[in-house]
């Protein structure tokens, strides 16, 4: 049976769970999350998926976005469906409110069709496809992938330059997963195309690379159009949550890019996640202003995404 927009959230506020007093009071914009849908026949991932994930289904999801009061989310196209966005159209067509969520798209940046099939994926939902998300995670000196997943294509590749200029023309984003490695091949991209925003996931994945690498993705900021996105800490650093060694890396990204370029997201599927996320996000941001807080918690992600 399907349920209507209206059914689901009122069983969301029906399951509404205690909170702790901690959580923000102002907006809080969630810009990444990845959604699994339960029912893997009528949503299947691909034959080539990257991982498989558990289900976490928007049905599941919006209890909780309701308890935690989030303004809006953008959903993370995820990798095992690869370019089947059913599933993200599936959430969008479902949404808990008008406007509450928009999402990011995953094509072959490299595929002649790309092009065409962003267009009319954006035209069938316009204005909420905001970012196509670019995935550049092999191992330096490893080459890059001309098929299979999408992931690991050549920056370099003149069909990269196309791909962006369709993302340019759609008021798209570039949304960009990569080791710092591959930094200085971003930033000619971004010099091509600096209108364009760009947006660095997971804190540009500092800890896997070089201090070296690391102060390339720095210099990524020196674009005026180009976003720090502060999830995903864990992946810098080698210690357990609260990951205290990654402190110096966010604080030197907020010295950089500043506190109007910077995001926040990967805030959980329920509450104990939300709240895990909420502790962290005070001890890595400790030195700031509520008010710079507040711009990285879901002001600048307002403006970025026009929620």
């Amino acid at each position: 049976m399907r349920l209507t927009r209206r059914e689901l959230l009122a069983g969301a506020v029906a399951a509404l769970p205690a909170w702790p007093a901690a959580r923000p009071r102002r907006m809080v914009v969630d810009t990444h999350v990845h959604l699994f849908a339960g029912d893997t026949q009528r949503f299947p991932y691909a034959p080539d998926a990257p991982y498989a994930s558990k289900a976490a289904p928007l049905e599941d999801y919006l209890k909780f976005v309701v308890a935690a009061r989030i303004s809006h989310a953008v959903i993370v196209h995820p990798e095992p469906y690869q370019d089947d966005h059913r599933y993200l159209e599936y959430c969008l067509e479902h949404e808990p409110s008008r406007g509450f969520f928009k999402g990011t798209c995953l094509f072959d940046p490299l595929a002649p069709d790309t092009p065409s099939r962003m267009e009319a994926l954006a035209q069938r939902h316009p204005g909420r496809i905001v970012a196509l998300r670019i995935h550049e995670m092999h191992a330096p000196g490893t080459p890059s992938l001309a098929k299979g997943p999408i992931k690991d294509r050549d920056l370099r590749d003149p069909a990269m330059e196309a791909t962006w200029q369709k993302a340019r023309s759609l008021g798209m984003a570039i949304q960009m997963h990569f080791l710092p490695h591959y930094a200085p091949q971003i930033g000619e991209l971004v010099a091509q195309f600096p209108d364009v925003p760009v947006i660095l996931d997971h804190l540009g994945r500092a800890g896997q690379g070089t201090p070296a690498e690391f102060a390339g993705v720095l210099r990524l900021a020196a674009f005026p159009r180009v976003y720090m996105k502060d999830s995903g800490v864990e992946y810098s650093s080698k210690e357990k949550y609260p990951y205290r060694d990654a402190a110096p890396l966010v604080r030197r990204a907020f010295d950089t890019f500043g506190p109007d370029r910077m995001i926040w997201g990967g805030l959980g599927h329920d509450v104990q996640e939300f709240d895990r996320q909420i502790q962290l996000f005070d001890e890595m941001f400790e030195f700031a202003s509520e008010g710079d807080r507040s711009k990285i918690r879901g002001a600048n992600a307002q403006r970025l995404f026009h929620f």
